[in-house]
């Protein structure tokens, strides 16, 4: 099993929720998240007033999608995101990272493996 995280522009989650339905994934978590890459450039235009300071913000608001998949479809996972997210209209598209997960466990009933992710064996 994997841990699949995604963090994406937070305007392209319906778009990824739609497009993991769309291969059968239905369970996922989704927090609000900030932070910056590569293309987080801000310009003195974006300049915001916070306690009588001027200062740029270097952070973007995102989603950070959380999805435990089986290896076999660890693939079409990546790309089902990886098309919702490509027609974005900002330079910021997301990242992917893929973990591996030691173990799984369904609360309360004790389920482990394939069996709490609701696969069969």
């Amino acid at each position: 099993m994997r841990l699949i995280i995604a963090a994406i522009p937070v305007d392209k989650l319906d778009d990824v929720r739609k497009a993991l339905l769309a291969i059968d994934v239905g369970h996922m978590t989704v927090a609000r998240a900030t932070g910056h890459g590569r293309y987080s450039r801000r310009t003195s235009e974006d300049t915001a007033l916070y306690r009588g300071v001027e200062h740029v913000p270097d952070l973007s608001p995102m989603a950070r999608v959380e999805i435990a998949a089986l290896r076999e479809h660890v693939d079409a996972t990546i790309e089902a995101i990886s098309r919702a997210c490509s027609q974005s209209s900002g330079s910021e598209q997301g990242i992917i990272f893929v973990l591996p997960i030691e173990a799984c466990v369904r609360v309360p009933s004790g389920e482990r493996g394939r069996e709490a992710l609701g696969e069969p064996t």
